[in-house]
Order: structure tokens, then C-alpha cells, then sequence
């Protein structure tokens, strides 16, 4: 699609955004060439740090599955996604109500775009729905009317922060985020986290996918290492097998390789 007279009213198509650079990641179609022009400098740079962002993006979108799924199969049957992006195959709700006919889910994003196209999806569907909210707000998203309408926190909920901390520069601001959820939640409750990862590459090309990022309403691009992202689940047991490249997570015929660019992902219960 392209054009601003195609866009959804509230949409700017002359700026970047990072939902819809996902979607081109994931080949899909609700992108517009100021978007796809974005995406294919940080493919190119991807490539020179010896990754490739679309195959990373789709080993992240496998990961969720999986981890949502784990979560269900664990008993849980309330489910927040933040964050969650434009929709795609395999979607929270769809992977959750596979598991558990009776879970709930809410979806949360601050892009017109997403609310848009959630809206559309959700529409008639008791089970899943959608709430305008900004993640660096957590309390206004804890509060808002459609969550508590849906999720009661005095039972377990699985809250998803999947590719999306990266857009929180600050380390001690992104763990206040999802310390604001786990504190809400109860034990049996899940914390779901992915984040970009470096490996042991030369940063010159992740200098230039952060530069792309900066002309995204985000504003930013960060990257930690292990130690930073496991920093995010503080106050949980993670699952086994820990916090792994989201391509070897429960994947046994992937073994971890911590060398190269990838996302992390880990589970962490709260006890």
C-alpha cells in the first residue's frame, strides 16, 4: 500500500514507523515505501553485523508462540500484550485461545495504525480486545478502563514485552516499566520478554540501524547485553532454558549461540 489518501485517517505516512517496519520485517503488506525505505537500511546493516533482521524477526515471532503457549499450558488465562505491533499470523489471542478456549486478552499500542487494524481483527470477538496506551506510561495502561474490564489481577496474567523495551533508551526506566506490571500481578503470573542482542559483533553497523530509529516517532534504538536484559525479569524464576537466542528457546535442535546478533528471550513466573 502507499499513498497518504490510503492511510487510515490519524496515519502519517511521511514518517517511519517501527510497527510497520516490523510488518515489512515479517513480509507483511500494512507498510508504506517510507517504511520499507527505513527497513531496508536496517536490513543492510543487519547484514553487515552478520544477522538478518527478517529471519531474527520471524525466530522472534516463533519464540512468542511458544511462550505464550508455555504460559496457557501452565494455567494461565489472562494475557496483556504491550506493544504488540500490527497483526500478523500466530497472534497472542489466537495461540492463547488454542490452549485455553476460556483466556482473555488485551492488546496494547499507542499506534494509530495498530488500532486501527486490531480493532478490524477483534471486532465481535469477546475474548481479545485493544487499548490505546503507551508503555513508558505503565500506570495509565494498569488503570485504564478496558484492562480492568478484562483482566483481574488477582489471578494469573502473562504480560508480553516482545521486541519493544529496545524503544525505552534508558536501562533503569525499562526495568521500572515491567517492575510496574510484575508488581501488580500475582504468583502463577508470567512475564514474556524479548529483546535485541548484539552477540560479540562490531557495533559500526548498529550505530546506522540506531540512526534509522531516531527518525521513528520512538526516537531511539538501544541494545543491551545478557546481563541487561535479565535484568528485566528481576523478581521472577525464569523457565527453563533460561534467557536464550528466541530461536533456541525450548527449540531442542537449536543450541544457544550467544556469539552472534539475535533477540533474547526468556520467561520468568512470578512465585
Amino acid at each position: 500500500m502507499s499513498g497518504p489518501e490510503q492511510a487510515p485517517a490519524g496515519v502519517d505516512t511521511t514518517v517511519p514507523s517501527i510497527a510497520r517496519m516490523y510488518d515489512y520485517y515479517l513480509m507483511g503488506k500494512d507498510n508504506y515505501q517510507v517504511d520499507r525505505d527505513a527497513a531496508e537500511k536496517v536490513i543492510a546493516a543487519s547484514r553487515e553485523s552478520g544477522a538478518d533482521i527478517r529471519v531474527a524477526a520471524r525466530a522472534n515471532r516463533g519464540f512468542l508462540g511458544r511462550a505464550v503457549q508455555a504460559a496457557a499450558e501452565a494455567g494461565v488465562r489472562q494475557f496483556i500484550d504491550v506493544g504488540a505491533g500490527l497483526p500478523t499470523q500466530e497472534n497472542v489471542h489466537q495461540v492463547a485461545l488454542r490452549s485455553a478456549p476460556d483466556a482473555r486478552v488485551v492488546y496494547v499500542d499507542n499506534d494509530p495504525m495498530v488500532l486501527v487494524h486490531a480493532r478490524a481483527l477483534l471486532a465481535g470477538n469477546p475474548a481479545a480486545g485493544v487499548v490505546d496506551g503507551d508503555l513508558r506510561d505503565p500506570d495509565s495502561v494498569l488503570e485504564h478502563p478496558d484492562i480492568a474490564s478484562r483482566i483481574d489481577f488477582a489471578e494469573p496474567v502473562a504480560v508480553v514485552f516482545c521486541a519493544v523495551l529496545q524503544f525505552v533508551p534508558d536501562d533503569t526506566e525499562a526495568a521500572a516499566i515491567v517492575g510496574a506490571f510484575r508488581e501488580r500481578c500475582t504468583a502463577g503470573s508470567h512475564l514474556i520478554v524479548s529483546h535485541p542482542f548484539p552477540g560479540e559483533r562490531p557495533g559500526e553497523a548498529f550505530e546506522e540501524i540506531g540512526q534509522v530509529y531516531t527518525r521513528t516517532p520512538s526516537g531511539s534504538f538501544t541494545l543491551r547485553g545478557r546481563a541487561s536484559i535479565g535484568n528485566l525479569l528481576t523478581g521472577t524464576e525464569l523457565l527453563e532454558p533460561g534467557l536464550v537466542p528466541v530461536q533456541s528457546w525450548r527449540r531442542d535442535e537449536t543450541p544457544p549461540d550467544f556469539t552472534v546478533p539475535s533477540y533474547l528471550g526468556g520467561v520468568g513466573r512470578i512465585a
